[in-house]
């Protein structure tokens, strides 16, 4: 077997949901991760357990009070839920009880959200959601119709957001999903709004950003060889603002649009239908929330044409540099042409000089020649020993004439 089967296969079963029956409060927070303080809550958590040490690596289901307990721990962020059945007497919106408050009292910098839903069964629920002390509320019947959820997404005093969901028809194993589905609609939605501050933070920036790369377009499009340097340590400058300014950003961006595809999803799974005339819970989430998802995109978009924007400008600056370097090429190729034309007329000029001064030494040399033999009493005259060297004096210059040709050649 691979040595990863087993932990690969055992993902199906990573992420189980509490199977229960209402009426009961469901508590549920997201604690985002500082990097020292998850692993300290987890172990605290086991130690609060009636049954410790059942926990593993990634999550565990807990008793706590006698009511079950289940942790996750995520990449970012550790989700809790915790299972209080009501009783009789109990608050609708009771606080969370203990030992679980005073825990997250010490950490309270760390939730990010936290929410609780009341699950009634349909024959102890009120009739108006108003009873609930909702304002104005968003309600859908979810699930086929086999449950009601209702809530006016503002937060308590103690900081919480409160959902009523009263069951018509979901046993435990249905019940426990669509809790589950409920409370990822809330906590991706919180990831995802991370990325807004930090949106808005950059967008100043970007501004900025796009005011100079425009200025810098402006001077490449006037700007001479002379200009090139400063234009390019401009560019470089602007371009290593950009990657100081969207380091931080990329990534959560990144997470954003991921977490707020769970959010949609889970959204769908819900199966909304109207309840009378009231808006679904849906349609107000995806009205309210996906402006956010969409201003993230679009800066991102901005950081991504941005880039672009100044590879551009660095490509033409590059283009821009190699025709002035093939310019002045294409003028030192002339300069050595005419140089090398100048070269080949001296050269022709002084082997037309050799031909003449070699014809005048042998002309010399011929006279000499004839004038010794008629003194040593030559039986030839002058004229006859003339005819007789001339020939061999035309050849010697033919072989001088193509010996200096084939010099210049080579």
């Amino acid at each position: 077997m691979h040595p990863l089967r087993e932990s690969l296969h055992d993902e199906l079963h990573a992420r189980p949901s509490i199977y229960f029956d209402g009426p009961a409060h469901v508590y549920h927070f997201a604690l985002l991760d500082d990097g020292q303080s998850l692993d300290g809550i987890v172990r605290r958590l086991d130690e609060l357990a009636d049954n410790p040490g059942r926990g593993v690596q990634r999550h565990g289901l807990l008793r706590i009070a006698g009511h079950p307990f289940k942790w996750e721990s995520h990449s970012e962020f550790l989700s809790l839920t915790w299972v209080v059945p009501l009783q009789a007497g109990d608050s609708r919106w009771a606080e969370l009880p203990q030992p679980l408050r005073g825990l997250l009292d010490a950490h309270r910098e760390l939730i990010l959200n936290a929410q609780v839903i009341l699950v009634e069964n349909q024959e102890d629920a009120e009739q108006a959601p108003a009873g609930y002390g909702f304002k104005d509320p968003a309600g859908s019947h979810i699930g086929g119709g086999d449950a009601t959820v209702w809530s006016d997404f503002r937060l308590s005093a103690q900081g919480f957001s409160r959902l009523l969901l009263v069951n018509r028809g979901l046993n435990a194993y249905r019940l426990g999903r669509m809790i589950r589905r409920l409370v990822e609609i809330e906590t991706y939605r919180m990831l995802a709004s991370l990325g807004l501050p930090a949106a808005q933070q950059l967008s100043a920036s970007l501004q900025e950003l796009d005011r100079e790369l425009i200025e810098l377009a402006e001077r490449n499009a006037c700007a001479d060889n002379a200009q090139a340097k400063a234009l390019l340590d401009g560019l470089t400058a602007l371009s290593a603002r950009l990657m100081r300014s969207s380091a931080g950003s990329r990534p959560r961006f990144g997470a954003t649009a991921a977490y707020a595809q769970i959010v949609f999803e889970r959204i769908a799974e819900l199966r909304e239908s109207h309840v009378g005339g009231s808006q679904r819970l849906g349609v107000f989430l995806e009205r309210r929330f996906k402006p956010s998802v969409r201003y993230i995109a679009a800066t991102e978009q901005r950081l991504d044409r941005l880039a672009a924007g100044i590879a551009n400008l660095g490509e033409l600056l590059q283009a821009k540099a190699q025709v002035e370097v093939e310019e002045q090429n294409s003028k030192i190729l002339e300069s050595l042409n005419a140089r090398s034309h100048t070269q080949l007329k001296i050269q022709k000029a002084v082997e037309g000089f050799s031909l003449i001064a070699i014809s005048y030494y042998l002309i010399g040399l011929l006279k000499m020649t004839l004038e010794g033999l008629g003194a040593l009493g030559s039986p030839l005259s002058a004229k006859v020993l003339f005819a007789l060297l001339a020939p061999l004096f035309l050849l010697t210059l033919v072989l001088m004439a193509r010996r200096l040709k084939q010099a210049a050649r080579h």
